[in-house]
Order: C-alpha cells, then structure tokens, then sequence
C-alpha cells in the first residue's frame, strides 16, 4: 500500500488499484458532532416521552425505559445510516466522508457492527461517567471524573497519532474514513462552443478505425486539466489518430490546431458510434471492426468453398497413375 501524506492506494480483490484521500481529523470530529447532536436531540425527545409516562408506568420502569431507548438511538443510529447510505451518516454526507473497507471489499454488517459497537466504548461509556458525576449519582469521585477523562481523551485523540487515522472501531470493523468524492456533472464536450474558424470533417472510413474504449480515452485526454503534461499527451494522441486514420491534410502543428483536432475527431466519433449502436452494431474497441471484416471475410470464404462443393467438379478423376504418383 503506498501512502503520501493522506493519500493511499490499495489494491481490491479484483486486482484494481485505487487511490483514496483519508478524511482529515478535524472533518471527522465536525461529521461526529452534527451526528451527536442529532443523537442528543432524538433522546431530549425520548426523555420527553419517559417524563410523560412515568406517572402510569413508574419512575423505575421508566427510567430503565429511558437506558433503553437511549442505548438503542446511539449504536443502531450509525450502523443503520452506514449500511443504508453505503458508508455515510447524516453528519459524514454533510461533510463529504465515507467509511469503506481497508482491503478494497464491499462493506459488510459485521465489520460495521463491530466498529460502531466499539464507539460505545471509546465515546459514549466515558460520557455517561462524566455526566453521572456532574449530577452527583452516588458513588462517582474525582478519581472517576479523571479516569473518564482520560479514557475519553485517549481514544478521541487516537486518529492523530496513527499514520491512518483509525480509531478503535476501525482497527475492529478493518474499515477506515475516506473523503468521498463530490459527483458533479460536467459539460458535454460534443456542444462545447467552437472557438475560431478551424473545423475538421472525417469519413466515415476514417472513422470506423476507433471504438467505444478509445472515445472514453480520448475524453479523459480532453477534460485533463491544461498543463505542459497534457498539452504533451494531446499532441501525442493527436499524431497517433493521423497516422491510423491516414490524414490527407496537414497535420495539427499548434495547440489551438491540436485541440480542435481532436475535439472535432470525438464529437464526429460519438455520433458515428451512436447512430451504429441504434442499429444493435456496438463496436467495443478498434479491434472489433477488424476483427468483424476477418470474420465476414471467413465466412465469405467458407461460402464460396461451399457453393463450389456443390457445383459439378471439371476436374478430371484421379486416375491409378495419378495415385501411385502421391505414394511415390
């Protein structure tokens, strides 16, 4: 697994090499806070609720009504919106933060029950000792108050200090916090306005020479943002495309030239690909077309080698010299 400051790249089960940024502490405490605070609100509620019965059902029965409730708004809170939203609560979306699985996996219910399970004990049991004592419940000290206090500190702080930023629950579930890339769309590079008076036509043999693959490339090659490197990538792509598609005209010498080049080539492509495609005719790569005329050609072969079976032979018999000749 290599690593650069936050990035890391890790290799699915598959054998795909992905590149992730890990969620900065900071933006996780802010993702716990929103989600605490929602946590805190819907137990206000439940309170509310446990005050309002406790004259039908008795303070003992309500109070450990309260614990119950209370106990099944925190755990289940983060375990539901993370096998739900793929990895997200409310707190992590708003944010832009995602939990997923260290070994590039799909997310699983046990690793997710595990980690969430264990911030009972990271946040939520040194919590409750910090607010019984601040209530004076029989039998809290101060040597409780700094326990708790240390308890809470050490694991709360345990993301800085490791070089992945895994608290406990993440070392349990084999999970850890990503920043989750913002969707967006982008524009259509087809409908892009034309600047200048240069403009470049295609035959449709010319054409016929890329597919669906090489269109994807060519797009990632047009929405690469400009620096020397891509200006590079472009001219370099733009000369492989003249040299298949035999340019007759002169090749694109200047970046202006080269961009429309092969801006012009994608949009002609696209359209030539998708009016094919509307007749079932999908042609995966530039290999396809090849090997669809290889296989037409076979076949043509194979049929006229057919139809001259069929027809009477001129050829004259063999005769016995004509055999004992082969054997000779």
């Amino acid at each position: 697994m290599a690593e650069h400051d936050g990035r890391r790249t890790f290799e699915t089960p598959e054998g795909v090499a992905v590149a992730v940024e890990l969620g900065a502490c900071g933006t996780r405490a802010g993702a716990l806070l929103i989600d605490l605070v929602i946590i805190v609100c819907a137990i206000a509620v439940a309170a509310l609720c446990v005050f309002v019965s406790a004259p039908i059902f008795g303070s003992a029965t309500s109070e450990a009504l309260f614990l119950l409730v209370s106990l099944f708004l925190r755990a289940p809170y983060f375990l539901f919106f993370e096998l739900r939203w793929q990895g997200q609560t409310p707190g992590k979306r708003l944010l832009g933060l995602r939990v997923v699985d260290r070994r590039g996996g799909p997310l699983s219910a046990t690793g997710l029950a595990a980690r969430n399970l264990m911030r009972e004990v990271e946040v939520f049991m040194p919590a409750t000792l910090l607010v019984a004592t601040h209530f004076n419940v029989p039998g809290q000290s101060s040597v409780t108050v700094y326990a708790a206090l240390i308890w809470l500190g050490l694991f709360t702080f345990m993301p800085m200090f490791n070089r992945n930023r895994l608290r406990l629950g993440d070392m349990f579930g084999g999970t850890w916090v990503i920043a989750a890339e913002r969707a967006f769309l982008q524009h259509d590079l087809a409908s892009r306005p034309r600047t200048g008076a240069i403009s470049f036509r295609f035959s449709a043999c010319q054409l016929d020479a890329y597919g669906i693959v090489e269109l994807q490339v060519l797009e990632q090659v047009l929405r690469s943002p400009t620096t020397t490197g891509s200006r590079a990538t472009q001219k370099e792509v733009c000369a492989r495309i003249c040299s298949r598609i035999n340019w007759p005209g002169p090749k694109p010498a200047t970046t202006v030239e080269i961009e429309r080049f092969l801006s012009d080539y994608y949009a002609a492509l696209r359209a030539h690909l998708e009016r094919h495609a509307l007749f079932g005719d999908r042609r995966k790569d530039k290999y396809a077309l090849e090997a669809r005329r290889i296989s037409s050609g076979a076949a043509a072969a194979t049929s006229a080698r057919a139809r001259q079976d069929n027809e009477p032979s001129t050829r004259k018999p063999a005769t016995q010299s004509d055999l004992d000749a082969w054997e000779r």
